[in-house]
């Protein structure tokens, strides 16, 4: 299957041949089928999702170079100093600040001596964005339903910091995507995930979400707004 854009430009100005990939938070497999794509000797695709586990596997077929292994991310059973290139492309707004940290400590672990890291990702929309308004519903339902937002958007300059703070070496960052193309499938998508928070809620205010749910994706249709960025870190600790 053909490399998303996004990760072959993420990718392209990065060492990757010959080298031991982690894709962290997996996902479909994009980075994994871009690192496929650049020679990687070996991936392992690491998601906690069962159904995304699937797709991986799929998407990859038979290529014996990939392990796709279901695990948290917070405790990655893997290895000290196991991986020359780690992705994590598209993870972190779907992780809370509060998992945030234990997630860039097992990536700095699992990293060996002179690591690449990747991290993209969406900067936070604009408050004009009509796309901002679904995304705070589904974290309002979210946290009304289950006590956890599905989404945070990270300001580039936070992610860079965490990972600094971890002993990496920052070394550029670049746009992916500037606007950002969010088609019918991607509105519907996020208020059917607000729609389902919103069913298991009693009473009127389940009744009225999924009624703004609703209203926004007649509203939106679709919209282009918002950055994805990507950045790229060495490890020499």
């Amino acid at each position: 299957m053909a490399v998303p854009e996004t990760v072959a430009t993420a990718l392209d100005d990065r060492a990757v041949a010959g080298k031991r990939c982690l894709e962290a938070g997996a996902g479909a497999g994009s980075a994994t089928l871009g690192l496929l794509s650049e020679g990687a000797r070996e991936v392992f695709a690491v998601t906690n999702d069962r159904e995304h586990a699937e797709t991986v596997r799929e998407r990859v077929g038979g290529d014996g170079r990939v392990c796709t292994l279901e695990a948290d991310l917070r405790e990655v059973p893997l290895p000290d100093d196991t991986f020359e290139v780690v992705t994590a492309h598209a993870l972190f707004n779907v992780v809370t600040t509060a998992e945030l940290p234990a997630i860039a400590d097992e990536l700095t672990r699992v990293a060996a001596p002179g690591a690449q890291l990747v991290v993209d990702d969406y900067a936070p929309l604009p408050e004009s964005a009509a796309m901002a308004d679904l995304f705070a519903l589904e974290n309002a339902a979210g946290e009304l339903a289950t006590g956890r937002q599905p989404l945070t958007f990270y300001p580039a300059s936070l992610l860079r910091s965490v990972f600094e703070s971890h002993g990496w070496t920052f070394e550029r960052r670049r746009t992916l995507l500037d606007p950002v193309p969010w088609t019918d499938s991607h509105v519907q998508t996020h208020a059917d995930v607000a729609r389902e928070a919103a069913a298991s809620l009693d009473g009127d205010l389940g009744d009225a979400l999924t009624a703004e749910a609703d209203r926004l994706v007649e509203t939106i249709g679709s919209e282009s707004a918002g950055e994805m960025y990507s950045l790229a870190f060495r490890f020499d600790s």
